[in-house]
């Protein structure tokens, strides 16, 4: 196996309430605290995996309240970018 692996983590502009507007908009990708399953799934660690560390502790190691982990699962590309589009279009709406 070579190149990166199936993890992801992005941040979304407008902290906590962007990332739970943009959690919520997913339809293929569901929300879990576990990753690492055959389907795609998508964490907020600053309220689940990391929410047990402080604010400082978890700025050093880059988890904004707008951060978010996408494991990727076995699903078609052009789908996951679909629903990932879809819901980065729907924020706030």
């Amino acid at each position: 196996m070579t190149g990166f692996g199936a993890i992801l983590a992005f941040d979304v502009k407008g902290g906590k309430k962007a990332a739970f507007d943009l959690l919520n908009k997913l339809q293929l990708i569901d929300i879990s605290n576990n990753l690492g399953d055959s389907k795609t799934l998508a964490c907020h660690p600053a309220s689940t995996t990391h929410m047990n560390i402080g604010a400082d502790e978890r700025a050093l190691l880059e988890i904004s309240e707008g951060h978010i982990r996408l494991s990727v699962g076995l699903e078609d590309c052009d789908d996951l970018l679909a629903d990932l589009s879809q819901a980065l279009n729907n924020m706030g709406a």
